[in-house]
């Protein structure tokens, strides 16, 4: 069912939120940038949302929705609070479940693969699509482009140059930018 907002859940939703406008200004940086706004700007965001967070735990009931995900949150503080030591890091971990996403989304119809050696050829394929998105290939380019020269006379010495991080389109195709 649906909840209303009360006041502490429009207040953490704030104090997160300034967090991210902190993240939108240093994104690109490099991470010693990065680290030092985050010090500066907000780690004292950071230690008010804790604040926050635990004298909530103290007047809410225990057993109330908001304590077990203010609980959830304090359990996990050093996870939380982590991107702040470290530049390298980002807030949280949206790439990555964004990359993910159409493995849940696909899950469903691998169990009709077929096999087992199905499910693996299936889950192989889509490795290699996503290396090649990540590296800014267009994958449909990629593989019709290395099935021909796999089947043609590729030299095995060179197979690393059909990696998709080394792979270079043939001259009449354009590069195309994976989404």
């Amino acid at each position: 069912h649906e909840r209303s907002p009360t006041p502490l859940t429009t207040d953490i939703l704030e104090r997160i939120g300034a967090l991210y406008v902190v993240e939108a200004e240093v994104r690109g940086q490099p991470p010693d940038v990065r680290c030092r706004a985050r010090q500066e700007k907000s780690r004292p965001l950071v230690e008010a949302l804790r604040e926050v967070l635990d004298a909530a735990l103290r007047h809410l009931s225990p057993r109330s929705d908001m304590a077990k995900a203010c609980r959830y949150g304090t359990k996990r503080w050093p996870a939380l609070s982590r991107f702040l030591d470290d530049g390298r890091l980002e807030i949280d971990n949206n790439i990555a479940e964004r990359a993910l996403r159409g493995v849940a989304v696909g899950r469903r119809n691998w169990l009709f693969a077929g096999s087992r050696a199905g499910g693996e050829r299936a889950a192989a394929i889509y490795t290699v699509i996503q290396i090649c998105k990540a590296n800014g290939v267009d994958p449909q380019a990629y593989i019709a482009d290395v099935i021909a020269k796999i089947a043609g006379d590729w030299p095995t010495s060179r197979w690393d140059e059909l990696m998709p991080w080394n792979w270079m389109p043939p001259a009449d195709q354009p590069v195309a930018q994976a989404a």
